[in-house]
């Protein structure tokens, strides 16, 4: 059940919002969360509050976004909502505090714990050694209640400070009608110390040692957990800080160079906007006066510094190095490219693959059938041997408490997200880990992907001898059609010809259309031209063309009219550096790899031999590629498909795992699951190695957590351990299942590391900011 509008404007439609009121928009840190299931409580309860228009959490950061109508409701009854619900919650430029100070509670209790269970094996030690003759250690009554009495002493701060945050998210659990983790974990605490009390007294054994054992080894993986969290979501918190508060406008450029101080999220498209050397571009813009360097490393992977003088586009996020610019705005908000890849990002964190979906859900089955097996062992026990009937029962609960097999799978999932990030690799969507790991055939496409896609015009070849149709005029007539097109032959068209050849934009030729994959076609005063492959513009005279022998080899696209070729340009692409290695390393570990390009056969194939790849298949069409892909699938093949053009969008979207450059179209990114931002191909084989080991890790988890509860239930059902058995075991599950997520951090990108680089990338920038 889905829970969240589908917009604002749809609320406003409905009257949930006053259409003629302005909406406030605002940042919380959530604190107090441990699960998904907080996220939905959390959500579903604020979204019904009178005035919220939208409140989201991202799971991985723990923010949420929420607009609200500040007519109804107030910033400060949002929070209080979120507190009444037993999480904390502040703006996020103020919960700095708020996370340090919790980290400092998370240690005293731990602290405290720790403390005491040093302590109170000295008080219980004499107990466990009477038994042993050699000791010659009988206790008297009144000596062991004494020791019971110490170890009582001992153990009330730790329930009472120690414990206090399992209470807490138990009661706020109940209070929501929801059983979570800490819900048996509380159950065992305060059911072990009521009846260790009524021992005390009675005589007859306690378990001090073992209550307050467990709450340490417990609250000892929390805090692993969370550091753990912490270090994984790294990357996403630090691109989510890029962009500055603040702006410098100029709101009476050109005439005058005053400068007003604004909100950066006030900005609209078409400000002028002045930025000083050193300070970071707030949005997406073209330079309109000034010359300087600007620091693109985290965006775009180029390791230098690019030049840009006006005309030149800007990234917001990237830094000015040395002059001043004046630039105009064009992209703000939630348009931005880093304001795409971050909320690429958090979708990724926020959407859980098929197999951490499964393993959610048979925690929560697994969790009511241990309350169940505990009240039924129980009840069972009673008639057998009251004396261990509740002691059984609160080991069945503590002992097989489903904290390993909760946290199998989300921590290498954090982990591997975040360390793609650090290492040029974005996901864009959560089942892209399994998949790719999964990945059975590598699908290329050739133009921008396997080669540089820095296509050079090598020879302009025309074809008609008509006076209105020379040199000049084709330039111009080709430097029109391709302004503004994506693709990389475009591209190059584009900027090869003379900058005299442009005599505007492409605004002054009517119906200029491009069609992924063929070309593009347009009509200038009356005259119908097309611009592409060789069949696309012989659709339009149905005149044959022998291609010249001397253009062999080369990247061809041609232009014609209805009355017949007019002119063929030759372009020249190179393979990248990095191709050969990836296709190795791809075909070393048993996997098909093959190119699927719109090119011409004759280049497809060159490029084939020079990467020593056997299937290549070229002049196809994007149905052709969609048509060749879904019959790998019919086959059985799990396809991981890497493109970069517009014309790959389809094929990108049947793909069981989509990878877009990122330098790529971006329709081609939309419909990615991962994109390439580093444009580094080494960075995709260390993503397929990584995901595949971390899927491998989460495979081990839950194989050890099942392992574990198979066989301790049995014992703790059949009376063979004790409550300080259960402590034991459950706290050390879930420290096992955490510290092997860990080891998803050994495996390093050998291409990045200090000695092999000494490029400024996104990961080192990433790795220097965190």
């Amino acid at each position: 059940m889905n829970n969240k509008p589908d917009s604002i404007k749809d609320l406003q439609a409905k009257g949930s919002v006053d259409q003629d009121i302005p909406l406030s928009h605002d940042r919380l840190s959530i604190s107090g969360m441990h699960c998904s299931a907080c996220t939905q409580i959390i959500e579903f309860r604020l979204q019904k509050l009178d005035g919220i228009a939208k409140f989201q959490i991202n799971s991985a950061t723990h923010r949420a976004d929420i607009s609200w109508n500040p007519k109804k409701v107030s910033l400060g009854k949002i929070i209080e909502s979120v507190s009444s619900l037993g999480y904390g919650a502040l703006p996020v430029g103020s919960s700095g505090e708020l996370v340090d100070r919790e980290n400092k509670m998370s240690v005293w209790r731990l602290f405290v714990a720790g403390f005491a269970m040093m302590q109170v094996m000295m008080y219980a030690l004499p107990a466990y050694l009477v038994p042993v003759p050699q000791i010659d250690g009988d206790l008297t009554p009144d000596i062991d209640r004494l020791l019971k009495l110490a170890s009582l002493a001992l153990t009330i701060p730790v329930v009472a400070f120690s414990s206090l945050p399992f209470f807490q998210s138990a009661l706020r659990d109940i209070r929501n009608r929801h059983i979570g983790m800490d819900v048996p974990v509380s159950v065992g605490i305060i059911v072990t110390f009521v009846a260790s009390i009524w021992a005390t007294f009675s005589g007859d054994p306690v378990y001090y040692d073992s209550l307050i054992m467990f709450v340490f080894l417990l609250l000892a993986a929390r805090l692993i957990q969370t550091r753990v969290h912490s270090k994984s979501t790294a990357a996403l918190r630090v691109l989510t800080k890029l962009l500055p508060l603040l702006a410098e406008k100029l709101p009476d450029y050109p005439s005058s160079m005053r400068q007003q101080q604004i909100n950066a999220s006030q900005l609209a498209e078409g400000d002028i906007l002045l930025i000083h050397p050193g300070a970071k571009i707030p949005v997406d813009g073209i330079v309109i006066s000034g010359v300087s360097d600007c620091d693109e490393s985290l965006m775009t992977g180029e390791s230098h510094a690019v030049s840009k003088s006006e005309g030149s586009s800007l990234i917001g996020g990237s830094v000015n190095l040395n002059r001043p610019l004046v630039m105009r705005a064009t992209k703000v908000g939630n348009d931005t490219q880093l304001s795409s890849l971050v909320r690429m990002m958090e979708s990724a964190a926020n959407e859980k693959p098929p197999l951490v979906k499964i393993a959610d859900r048979y925690a929560s089955l697994f969790l009511s059938i241990i309350l169940l097996l505990a009240i039924i062992s129980g009840m069972v026990w009673w008639y057998i041997d009251a004396s261990r009937a509740i002691w059984i029962a609160v080991t069945i609960m503590v002992i097989t408490c489903p904290c390993a097999l909760s946290l199998a799978t989300p921590g290498v999932m954090s982990a591997t997200i975040g360390q793609l990030a650090k290492n040029g690799v974005l996901i864009a969507r959560g089942r892209a880990v399994e998949s790719l790991a999964q990945a059975t055939h590598f699908v290329f496409d050739k133009t921008g992907t396997l080669t540089q896609g820095k296509l050079k015009l090598v020879k302009l070849m025309l074809l008609r001898d008509d006076p209105a149709l020379d040199e000049r005029s084709i330039q111009q007539i080709t430097v029109n059609m391709t302004a503004g097109s994506m693709h990389p032959v475009a591209k190059a068209l584009y900027a090869s010809l003379p900058a005299s050849a442009n005599t505007g934009t492409a605004t002054n030729y009517e119906d200029v259309n491009e069609i992924p994959g063929r070309g593009i076609e347009a009509i200038h005063k009356g005259l119908h031209f097309r611009l592409g492959s060789i069949d696309f513009v012989q659709e339009l005279h149905g005149k044959a063309l022998e291609i010249p022998a001397e253009l062999s080899g080369t990247t061809i696209s041609a232009l014609g009219d209805t009355r017949g070729f007019i002119a063929l340009f030759a372009l020249e692409d190179s393979l990248r550096n990095d191709a050969k290695e990836l296709i190795k390393s791809l075909q070393q570990q048993g996997k098909s790899v093959l190119i699927l390009s719109g090119d011409r056969a004759d280049v497809v194939a060159r490029t084939a031999a020079e990467l020593g790849i056997s299937g290549a298949s070229g002049n196809l069409s994007p149905e052709a590629k969609y048509a060749a892909v879904k019959q790998l699938q019919q086959q059985g093949a799990t396809v991981a498909m890497v493109g970069d053009g517009m014309n790959d969008g389809p094929v990108l979207s049947l793909a069981n795992i989509s990878i877009a450059m990122g330098q790529g179209a971006p329709i081609s990114q939309a419909r990615s699951d991962m994109v390439l931002i580093s444009n580094d191909l080494r960075d995709l084989a260390y993503a397929f190695k990584i995901t595949s080991k971390s899927l491998s890790l989460i495979r081990q988890n839950l194989g050890w957590a099942v392992l574990y509860n198979a066989i301790a239930i049995p014992a703790a059902m059949a009376g063979i351990l004790a409550p300080w058995h259960a402590a034991i075991g459950m706290s050390l599950s879930s420290m096992i299942v955490v510290l092997n997520s860990l080891r998803i951090y050994s495996l390093k990108n050998e291409h990045r590391l200090p000695e092999n680089t000494a490029s400024a990338t996104l990961s080192n920038q990433l790795v220097g900011n965190i």
